[in-house]
């Protein structure tokens, strides 16, 4: 896979690489690969996240499967008291509110059949290193154990706890992301941004 020199190579950071076997395109959003990955014709196209980039002009790349667009990741806050549960989801909701998170996520307050409560962030789990990021970034803590990934959210599922509050939050991006016709005439371009 050959791709382009690109000036400014930082503000790549975080977006995809795409490589269509004939050629390979730069610089997609999540959304955008997420819909190339849903259609017929592109589902089996490799996908890259650019993960570093150097003054030089050069990326580091790191494979992505092409399942994790499909699927959702989580991070869930246990706690055996309500308070200590709610204030967890109350921090979450704060945080979101100070600072949007880098994609859409929603924040449930959720009680166990067996007593324990969460606060859980579920998220498309292409952005998971984005979310840590951002809870890191937020100073973000909590008492208790916790547990997160693709695998927790369907234990989550499966276990129908009662939802008590819910909130949905809407992520902030530096990138619009193009749909439909828009993203389809531009896949011949090298360089998406």
């Amino acid at each position: 896979m050959k791709l382009p020199e690109l000036e400014n190579s930082g503000k790549y950071v975080g977006l995809y690489v795409v490589d269509f076997s004939e050629q390979a395109g730069v610089g997609f959003t999540a959304q955008e690969v997420a819909e190339l990955l849903e259609s017929e014709k592109y589902r089996d196209c490799k996908v890259y996240k650019i993960y570093r980039a150097r003054p030089n002009g050069e990326i580091e790349l790191k494979g992505v499967l092409n399942e994790t667009f499909g699927l959702e990741a989580g991070m869930f806050f246990y706690s055996k008291e309500l308070d200590t549960a709610q204030k967890n989801f109350q921090d979450l909701v704060k945080i979101a509110k100070e600072n949007a998170p880098p994609c859409r996520a929603k924040v449930h307050l959720a009680k166990y059949s067996d007593g324990k409560f969460a606060a859980a962030l579920i998220y498309p789990a292409e952005y998971d290193d984005e979310i840590s990021c951002w809870l890191l970034e937020a100073e973000y803590k909590t008492e208790g154990p916790a547990e997160g990934g693709v695998g927790a959210v369907q234990r989550y599922y499966d276990s129908k706890p009662e939802i008590l509050q819910r909130e949905q939050l809407f992520g902030q991006s530096s990138y619009r992301s193009r749909t439909g016709k828009e993203l389809l005439k531009d896949l011949k371009k090298v360089v998406q941004r």
